[in-house]
């Protein structure tokens, strides 16, 4: 029987264009698109007809599509912060959609999916499971993070909007000595705070407490700082991914702010600079691997890990259920295959039977493959 596969994605998506040309390398069916803003729109048994009968299913990010934006979040800026609650039930409603839909066969699973987008649920999995974490607390204003803050003593913190991504409203955040300061890549447009691609500082605490008040209504994960390691004048950390709960792709993400993703500025350092101390790697790979053991029914995840600046504690800052997005990125093993090859012949190697077979949905909790 040819394989068939179906993606919940983004047209035009550098996401869907490349799992796609690693499908087609692999002599199969150019993949079916169901696009985001299809799945939102209809919703329900209406949605029944979007996807080709027995086709493997991926789910993948809803990207930049401002229609999608729009169904999730509501009318408005595309690139505007906040109003992550609203995107996330939109989010999670459009999931129960897809799986609800007869006989479909998804290859990730979609309540992990929704642990995966609440940093702090997902913080709390990761800290059940003993992965290191930074210590967090949850907090509702500003006025509730300083005062949280100086009961534990802390004077350096990530601010996370809960359902956020792309560093998207993420503040780091410190005090000292009665001044405050913010670092953060959001800006005010015309009374809107938007998102940019430049890093900027706020240091006067009016406009760091409204810069917090504005994102809190959607609820705030705050960790403590957890100093970086440094290459040069660079802090970095790695993105990590993993295929079937093994790692197979990493980047060090380097940068002269706080923020290290790449669309801020940040760039791929030299991943031999960790590779090269082997404890210290295999431990990265140890810690990665048990991070993507605690969702066994996701093909892939991204794990962004810090390294001390000891060079040797080590803490996992995110889990992104769509982080495989590295053009160009080679395998670890240096078979030069990026990840969406790899998560192809992962899913091509799975025995189809028993409880490695990506199951056709149903209401309990085998409904897909485990893949750990």
């Amino acid at each position: 029987m040819t394989i068939r596969f179906a993606v919940v994605g983004t047209p035009g998506d550098r996401r869907f264009t490349m799992f796609r040309d690693a499908v087609l390398s692999h002599g199969l069916p150019e993949p079916h698109l169901i696009p985001w803003r299809d799945v939102l729109a209809l919703g329900g048994a209406s949605a029944s007809g979007l996807v080709p009968e027995g086709a493997l299913v991926r789910i993948d990010s809803p990207g930049e599509d401002a229609e999608a934006d729009a169904l999730l979040r509501g009318p408005g800026d595309p690139t505007r912060v906040g109003g992550g609650a609203a995107w996330y039930a939109a989010f999670t409603r459009g999931l129960r959609t897809i799986a609800s839909i007869p006989g479909v066969t998804l290859l990730g699973d979609i309540d992990e999916i929704a642990v995966l987008f609440d940093k702090r649920r997902c913080h709390a999995v990761l800290e059940r499971a003993g992965v290191p974490v930074p210590p967090a607390f949850e907090a509702t204003s500003y006025d509730d993070l300083r005062e949280k803050m100086a009961e534990r003593g802390w004077a350096r913190v990530f601010v996370k909007p809960a359902h956020g991504s792309s560093a998207s409203g993420v503040i780091a955040f410190q005090t000292h000595a009665g001044r405050v300061k913010a670092v953060t890549s959001a800006a005010w447009v015309g009374g809107v705070l938007c998102n940019s691609l430049r890093v900027r500082s706020y240091e006067g605490e009016a406009d760091v407490r409204r810069l917090v008040d504005v994102l809190a209504p959607d609820g705030l994960h705050v960790e403590r700082w957890f100093p970086k390691a440094s290459i040069g004048a660079e802090v970095f950390d790695l993105r990590v991914v993993t295929v079937a709960g093994v790692p197979t792709h990493a980047v060090v993400r380097a940068s002269r702010t706080p923020m290290t993703n790449l669309h801020l500025g940040g760039r791929r350092g030299d991943l031999e600079a960790v590779r090269s101390r082997p404890a210290l790697w295999e431990r990265v790979l140890d810690v990665c691997s048990r991070a993507a053991a605690c969702f066994p029914g996701s093909l892939s995840t991204g794990v962004d890990l810090m390294v001390g600046g000891d060079w040797s504690s080590l803490a996992v800052a995110e889990v992104n259920a769509f982080g495989d997005l590295l053009p160009g990125l080679g395998d670890l093993s240096g078979n030069h295959r990026d990840t969406y090859t790899e998560q192809v012949r992962a899913i091509l190697g799975a025995a189809y039977d028993g409880t490695n077979h990506p199951k056709a949905n149903r209401p309990d909790s085998a409904r897909r493959a485990s893949w750990t």
